[in-house]
Parts: structure tokens; sequence; C-alpha cells
């Protein structure tokens, strides 16, 4: 486990993974990234590459040949090298090899990264192409966040809020863990959607097309608790159903599981992303923790 300080937080993050897996107040020594009790769920932060989500059938197709692929993909398991590490940036690598190729038939070089600034984490990916063809790909994140004040025999759980108050749609997973095309409008009161034990009851709520580009996280008074700033296209909102879990997942994604009967080529999946040979994509999104009080 690998540790970055500053003033306000501390973080670390594991080399499995590179996952990020533990956000402290230096002040007051409130963790806010959730311990992976293996009761809910057994991860905090991981990266979702090649795929976000599940496949139909856990299976893919690609020029002709069909491949096996678990939920979220192989990354999140694998263990990656240590490229440079300061007081405040840490930066990782997994590179492909004969076990990732016969899982996902590109060679690329996936690089995570996290650099700690004040109250807010930059998590950083690269990827690179770096075969003669072109190269299909999603990649995304996981996060998972104590719910603020959370008491396991009230209902309420705070707020979600969103850079936009109006018009958002969602979809939602159908069968399989893939979606169905169904499109449902969030109802928000005064902008806010009110999280309790029941929000999460049909899985994950998926929100397409770039409508948002922040969530809050917001305590019962309506105080930012943990705010999330990204530009994926894609963002998925997540507690485990019927479980009364502790936590909620806020997760950007850069493409999404299968729609329901998908059988088509895997570079035409909903929100695939494309790489030409020795091209590289380059993303990130900030965590921003909200003091209450800073040091």
């Amino acid at each position: 486990m690998k540790t970055l300080t500053d003033e306000l937080l501390t973080i670390q993050v594991a080399e499995r993974g590179a996952e990020l897996s533990s956000i402290v107040s230096n002040k007051t020594g409130k963790e806010y990234l959730w311990q992976a009790d293996p009761v809910f769920w057994k991860r905090h932060s991981p990266v979702l590459f090649p795929i976000v989500g599940s496949l139909w059938n856990n299976e893919y197709r690609y020029q002709g040949i069909t491949y096996k692929l678990s939920q979220h993909g192989f990354a999140r398991d694998k263990d990656f090298t240590l490229l440079s590490e300061s007081a405040t940036e840490i930066r990782f690598g997994l590179e492909s090899n004969e076990e990732t190729l016969e899982l996902y038939p590109f060679p690329f070089i996936l690089e995570i990264g996290y650099l700690l600034h004040e109250n807010k984490i930059d998590v950083l990916w690269k990827v690179k192409n770096t075969g003669h063809k072109d190269m299909y790909f999603q990649i995304g994140a996981h996060p998972a966040f104590y719910y603020p004040d959370f008491n396991s025999e009230k209902e309420k759980r705070g707020y979600l809020s969103f850079d936009k108050k109006e018009g958002v749609e969602y979809i939602l997973i159908s069968e399989k863990g893939c979606v169905s095309p169904d499109k449902y409008s969030l109802a928000l009161q005064e902008g806010l959607l009110p999280l309790d034990i029941h929000t999460f009851d049909n899985d994950a709520l998926i929100f397409e097309d770039s409508q948002l580009k922040k969530v809050a996280l917001l305590d019962k008074d309506r105080n930012p608790y943990v705010t999330l700033h990204f530009t994926a296209p894609v963002v998925g909102l997540w507690s485990p159903p019927a479980k009364n879990a502790p936590f909620v997942c806020i997760e950007p994604w850069y493409g999404r599981c299968d729609s329901v009967y998908f059988n088509g080529d895997y570079k035409d999946k909903d929100w695939i992303q494309h790489l030409l040979p020795g091209a590289t994509f380059d993303a990130h999104y900030t965590i921003e923790i909200g003091l209450k009080d800073k040091l």
C-alpha cells in the first residue's frame, strides 16, 4: 500500500488494481472511502477496464472470434507496476501480456495515477494502443463513499445534487447485468435526489449523453460531503440493492454494460472508445472532500 499526504488529506493506493483504498481527513481522522467489508461489497474504488459493466452472456465477439470476459474486465484484479512516486502524486502501469491477450486481443499500456492537492484527488487514466491495429476499449471508475452519519436503523441517507436540476433521465439494469432502452425521469425535490434505503431497489441508475458533469453527496443538512467532477459521457449511481449498505458509489464511465440481447461486434458496443495504433487516451476525474473545517 502506498500513501500520499498533504495538509488536509491522507490517501492510500494498493498495487493490486492500482486501487484507491483510503481517503482520511488529517484533522478528524474520518474515513470517506468504503473499507471493503465483503458482507456488502469487497472493493473500495476499482478501475474498470477494458469493459464497464457486464457483457451479454459474459462474452463478446471481435473479427469473428468469441471471447469470454467477466463483469468490469480484468484490470482491477491485476498487480500494477509502480512507475513514479512523490509526496503527493503516484502513478502505476499495467501492460498487456499473453494472459490478457487471450481475454482481450489488443496490446496496450494502462496507466493509473493519483494527484493529491488540498482537499481534492485527481484520478488520472492513460490508455495507449501499443499494437498495429485499431484498439477498442472502455474504462470507468467505481469509488464507494460512506454515507455521512449513517444509521442503519433510519431510512434516510442524505441527498445527491447535480449540475443539472431538471430534465435528467436515466436507464436501468434489466437482465443479466445489461440495460434496457427504457428511459425514466429522475424525480428531484428542490433540485436534489433524496437518498433512502429504497433508492437503489432497482439496482444502478445510469445517466448517459453527458447529462451530468458533477455529482455531490450531501449530508442530511444538505452540506457537501463528497463531490465528483468529471467529463465522462456516462455516470452510474449504485448501492447494493436490499442490503442496507452504508455507502453509495458515484461512477464516471467511458462506456457501460451491454444492452440486453446485444450480439454485435465489440467495436459496435454502446459508448466504446477507439484508439488508432500508437495513439493515447487521457482522461481524469476529481474527488473533492467537503471538509467543514479545514486545517
